[in-house]
């Protein structure tokens, strides 16, 4: 690594490794397979099989279960369920509180898929961005 190279995260003020780093897209897409699937247990069980068969409002009933469960761990817990199995934290960079306006927005921009496909140096796509957010590790 040449001297003037960085690491992701050193320009946020993160740890290169270890607790406080920029959490590893092994990680984060692991907790993002976990959290659909838990998503889709929940809509199941509340809406029925046909959230995952039909094709009019039940449909939709994953993506809003998805939209809730991590929006509200994420305001809550700092993490959704995937993220908290993961040891992944979503977290501001200026150290506050994320509060329900940043954890339900980026979540409504997860949802729309593309924003998170929009990646930038420091491994945070434009749901971090917009919302002042970095995913660190836990551990």
């Amino acid at each position: 690594m040449d001297a003037e190279e960085e690491y992701p995260g050193e320009r946020l003020g993160l740890p290169e490794t270890g607790q406080g780093s920029l959490a590893s897209w092994r990680s984060r897409i692991a907790a993002l397979i976990f959290d659909w699937a838990v998503s889709m247990a929940i809509a199941v069980v509340f809406f029925g099989r046909g959230v995952l068969t039909e094709s009019d409002w039940r449909s939709w009933m994953i993506l809003a279960v998805f939209f809730v469960q991590t929006g509200t761990g994420t305001m809550l817990f700092g993490s959704s369920v995937g993220q908290l199995l993961a040891k992944i934290a979503v977290v501001r960079l200026d150290r506050e509180p994320l509060g329900p306006l940043r954890a339900y927005g980026r979540a409504l921009l997860v949802c729309l898929v593309l924003p998170p496909l929009v990646i930038g140096a420091d491994r945070r796509g434009l749901h971090d961005l917009a919302a002042g957010t970095a995913v660190i590790n836990r551990r």
